[in-house]
């Protein structure tokens, strides 16, 4: 598990430069997607993994198997993706409010992570794994192309 945490931290360390985005200026007035680009293009990746788990839950490879081997990537592309809304949210604070801001980001991202435990307790219990993998996936590819229409301007 410590090993798990150190590697996240150091990809999490190396998203600005994977990234290639976070941290460059854009002209001011600018209708240019600032870090929405981003989120789209790393959360269209992040969302065929759980899609192949799923696809590969539902074949004949071994379920243990399918799940270890996705955990690598789906561990690399969330921590990316986790660096970049880091970086987005303090880039989206008003400066005279930024605790403000940031908390209730928090307050929503906990907000969420409650309902999707729960919803992923029902789907699980009612369909299976594959089927939660599924609704995973669908999730993150409508919340990637929400994000690419993020403007500095909002």
């Amino acid at each position: 598990m410590a090993c798990w945490i150190i590697g996240y931290g150091v990809v999490q360390v190396m998203a600005p430069s994977l990234t290639g985005r976070i941290g460059k200026s854009q002209p001011e007035g600018s209708a240019k997607p600032v870090g929405g680009a981003t989120l789209d293009t790393w959360g269209t990746l992040l969302f065929v993994i759980p899609g192949l788990m799923a696809a590969g839950l539902m074949s004949d490879f071994v379920p243990s198997f399918v799940i270890l081997a996705a955990l690598i990537p789906f561990g690399f592309v969330f921590a990316i993706n986790s660096s970049v809304h880091s970086y987005l949210i303090v880039a989206y604070a008003r400066s005279d409010a930024v605790s403000l801001d940031v908390g209730f980001y928090y307050m929503a991202n906990a907000g969420g992570r409650l309902v999707g435990t729960i919803l992923s307790g029902v789907i699980y219990q009612a369909f299976g794994l594959a089927a939660c993998l599924i609704l995973s996936s669908c999730m993150i590819f409508v919340s990637a192309k929400i994000a690419k229409g993020l403007t500095k301007s909002q």
